[in-house]
């Protein structure tokens, strides 16, 4: 029978750890010298808490390896060092973490110059973020103590990893205390200010991307933070700057001035269109978050609270918006250029481009928060008819049809009458997109083939009816 024989094998890690002259790469070397040290080998454990041996380890994480390792081998080491650094264990954690000598050198990873590696800056930020969640005072009062600390995440925030740092930092401090502190340092070193100014035409693709969402997760931490600590002793800060009208008008400033740069425009709308992002009850929100979050790609504009009303937008992002709705226009008419798309059915010249789609996004947010004089502008610039152009003439692109019937259901909707009130006079918005419309040959029927402006027609032709039938 297999029992009789003992097929339990000691780890050889055990037999290693015999030898008065065994290495740190040896131990590297071992495939379960993770394993052991997640079920705290106390051998092992005794044996990389050694400062020389935590040295080495974080040496490996944050210096290039050498050149001429193979490739396959060059990072192992780092990897490894990184598990072990990261496997959250007291004994480990605490020597990292109480050791100021060994956080400097970690922190010297930031300071180096140029491009970050990707790999290695991974490493670091998953370092960093253990060491955030369980050494939450030691680390924050030690970033605190560096002043040069946000300019060099600043510098390096268009490496994804340095990004993933920054939300760290706000979302694993867990004292409420402290992190109110966290968020009203990170305010005073004008964090959101600084990162505005990443948004600009000077920086690089991934420095926009990158600057934005860190934008928008600070907009939805925050607002979620609020919902759960309604009781807070001070408002947050970072927010409060965030929907500043001044700030606001900070990122639109860059977005628009000079040089039209598709990439700070679309960023700078995501960031836009969160704090448009109308804040629901969490008993509203469908149990998925405690404000209202659309999911990416979709347009969810004006939804109505439990009362039938629409839940309001940020104002002040409505107020600094208003002073740049011709430009947004301007911008459906007269896009960055791109080249021509040869696609299956023919040549597309020019495409409608990321820019534009994004631009109806926002203008369509615009259009659904209630805000009337903002409404009056836009119609008064016939943006409403633009994107409708854009929309017969780009039959095949369902985002940008998902986008506008979403705008105008919303609009609709809004101006329906209530059931025990009598039918009002048109509202100016249904007035504009009705007016002949539904005579145009794109507006009639519901049959043709999926993409024509037969069919691209008939769903918002749809809702108009609809609107018409409540009237009647």
């Amino acid at each position: 029978m297999f029992w009789k024989f003992d097929l339990h094998s000691s780890s050889h890690i055990e037999t290693l750890l015999e030898r008065a002259d065994l290495t740190l790469r040896e131990l590297l070397d071992e495939d379960d010298v993770l394993q052991e040290c997640k079920v705290v080998n106390r051998r092992l454990l005794d044996f990389l808490v050694q400062p020389q041996h935590m040295e080495a380890l974080v040496t490996c994480v944050t210096e290039e390896p050498p050149a001429e390792l193979d490739e396959r081998l060059r990072y192992k080491y780092p990897s490894v060092s990184c598990e072990i650094l990261t496997s959250d264990v007291s004994p480990i954690t605490d020597a990292l973490g109480e050791d100021e000598g060994l956080l400097r050198r970690l922190y010297g990873f930031l300071q180096g110059h140029g491009v970050l590696n990707p790999l290695l800056a991974s490493f670091f930020s998953k370092v960093m973020g253990i060491l955030i969640n369980r050494k939450t005072d030691q680390i924050v009062a030690f970033l605190r103590k560096k002043d040069d600390f946000v300019s060099l995440l600043l510098r390096h925030i268009g490496t994804s990893a340095i990004m993933d740092l920054l939300l760290r930092l706000l979302t694993c401090v867990e004292q409420p205390v402290l992190r109110q502190d966290v968020f009203n340092w990170l305010n005073e070193e004008k964090i959101v200010q600084r990162l505005i100014e990443m948004i600009h035409p000077s920086k690089d693709d991934n420095q926009h991307s990158n600057a934005a969402q860190s934008l928008c997760d600070i907009i939805r931490l925050s607002r979620e933070q609020m919902m759960q600590i309604q009781d807070s002793p001070e408002p947050d800060q970072l927010l409060a700057t965030l929907e500043k009208q001044e700030t606001v008008e900070q990122l639109l400033g860059n977005m628009l001035a000079g040089e039209r740069d598709e990439s700070v425009i679309v960023s700078g709308i995501q960031v836009l269109l969160t704090l448009l992002e109308p804040r629901r009850a969490r008993s509203e929100a469908g149990g998925m978050g405690s404000f209202y979050c659309p999911l990416e790609g979709q347009l969810e504009l004006g939804p109505l609270g439990s009362d039938g009303s629409a839940c309001q937008a940020s104002p002040s992002t409505l107020l600094a918006l208003r002073g740049y709705l011709r430009d947004f226009h301007q911008l459906l008419i007269d896009p960055p250029k791109r080249p021509a798309l040869q696609m299956t059915w023919g040549l597309l010249d020019p495409p409608l481009g990321n820019t534009r789609l994004q631009v109806v996004r926002l203008l369509g947010s615009s259009l659904g928060a209630g805000d009337a004089g903002l409404q009056e502008e836009l119609l008064g610039l016939d943006a409403l008819n633009t994107m409708l152009d854009l929309y017969f003439k780009y039959t095949y692109n369902n985002f940008l049809h998902a986008q506008l019937e979403a705008c105008l259901s919303t609009l609709l909707r809004a101006g329906a009458p209530p059931e025990d009130s009598q039918p009002p006079p048109d509202s100016p918005v249904v007035k504009h997109v009705s007016g002949g419309t539904l005579e145009a040959p794109g507006w009639v029927g519901v049959g043709g083939r999926r993409g024509s402006p037969v069919w691209a027609g008939s769903a918002v032709a749809f809702f108009l009816q609809g609107y018409n039938w409540l009237q009647g």
